[in-house]
């Protein structure tokens, strides 16, 4: 799997838990791997806007900013 992972070719793959209009949270019942690591998942959370803060009640809280050229991760 590349860079250019499309939720919509692999839909029959993953079952969606959630959507918010923002977000989406979907598990992977297929196996599939992470394309920046090429180990299998167990979720994938889909984020539209620029900014998304990650409540405390996920784990560690964590803010992440979507910028032209980069994806920046604050971890709190």
């Amino acid at each position: 799997m590349d860079a250019d992972f499309d939720v919509h070719d692999h839909r029959h793959q993953l079952k969606q838990l959630q959507d918010s209009g923002e977000t989406a949270v979907f598990e992977n019942r297929d196996g599939l791997t992470c394309p920046a690591c090429s180990r299998e998942f167990e979720r994938l959370m889909l984020v539209e806007p620029r900014q998304y803060s990650v409540p405390s009640n996920a784990g560690s809280p964590f803010c992440l900013l979507r910028r032209d050229d980069d994806l920046v991760l604050f971890r709190h």
